[in-house]
């Protein structure tokens, strides 16, 4: 039995502050990742608490308050369009209990005139833009704002139209993968590898299990960011550890924390080691980060 930790005792140690050294010092093992963009700055939805969530004009105020990257998601209407749209069902956005595939472009109806915050309950946005935008408008319009798609649906002519709209307008180095499911993210990468991608749901589990376990500094990773919910009930010492989000910055691999509404929530995220800030509200956002001196 003391042959045993004999041989054990070492090798354990050795794992250990090996582990502890490539954490502190990837670049050992790993080439730091080089992507076109670095945001500090993300509007959820185009900024949703300032402005109707995915509009144009919410996609425009944001770019005038200073973001630097936009998020949205995208459907696929029934004559082959792709809108920009959180939801593929519409009861929630305009009050009608109909879904964007069974409706060609023209038919689609307005934004509700006042609609709530999903994550900033009781708080509502307005405007005067309630159309649903398209995503080739805001191609057309920001060309050069880094913009994060997630892809909520295995539909495999969305995710070519998205690709085909992403090459046509040769921004395939600032436009983002993303997506919760790693089977559609399979399927996003195979029709566009030259994107940039995020850690689905499944990944970031992996990564956490990687992270404690002491084998992440020798697992290569392909992801360019991490989107991660900054919680309000979970211990952050639990989900998110500061040495984690050093190391991934370290390999290139840029931290977003999301939603961040209020100026505690943005500090929080900042504290913890995210590279950036996700917001529904980007002149609060900008307000902090002059404050601070945060903003590039």
């Amino acid at each position: 039995m003391s042959n045993f930790w004999y041989f054990v005792l070492p090798a354990v140690g050795g794992y250990t502050l090996t582990s502890l050294y490539l954490l502190k010092n990837p670049h050992v093992l790993h080439r730091r990742k080089r992507t076109a963009f670095y945001c500090t700055h993300i509007s959820h939805r185009g900024g949703c608490g300032e402005r109707i969530e995915s509009t144009m004009e919410a996609f425009t105020h944001a770019v005038e308050q200073g973001t630097q990257m936009l998020e949205l998601d995208c459907h696929l209407t029934h004559d082959g369009h792709v809108v920009v749209s959180h939801d593929e069902n519409l009861q929630r956005q305009t009050g009608r209990d109909v879904t964007i595939s069974s409706l060609d472009l023209q038919d689609l109806p307005l934004y509700k005139e006042r609609l709530e915050v999903t994550f900033y309950t009781g708080h509502y946005s307005s405007g005067a833009d309630r159309k649903f935008s398209l995503l080739e408008d805001v191609f057309k319009k920001f060309p050069e704002t880094p913009v994060s798609i997630e892809i909520k649906e295995n539909n495999r002519a969305l995710i070519e139209k998205v690709s085909d709209l992403v090459r046509h307008h040769h921004r395939e180095e600032i436009t983002v993968w993303a997506s919760v499911n790693s089977t559609i993210m399979k399927e996003c990468q195979r029709m566009n590898a030259s994107m940039p991608y995020s850690f689905t749901v499944s990944r970031g589990v992996l990564l956490l299990l990687l992270f404690y376990s002491g084998l992440l500094p020798f697992v290569p990773l392909g992801e360019s960011l991490l989107q991660f919910y900054l919680p309000r009930i979970f211990n952050r010492c639990v989900t998110m550890r500061k040495s984690l989000f050093k190391h991934l910055a370290a390999r290139g691999i840029q931290v977003h924390l999301f939603v961040c509404n209020e100026d505690e929530d943005i500090k929080a995220a900042l504290e913890v080691g995210a590279t950036g800030v996700m917001s529904d509200y980007p002149t609060v956002l900008s307000q902090f980060l002059c404050r601070h001196g945060s903003q590039d």
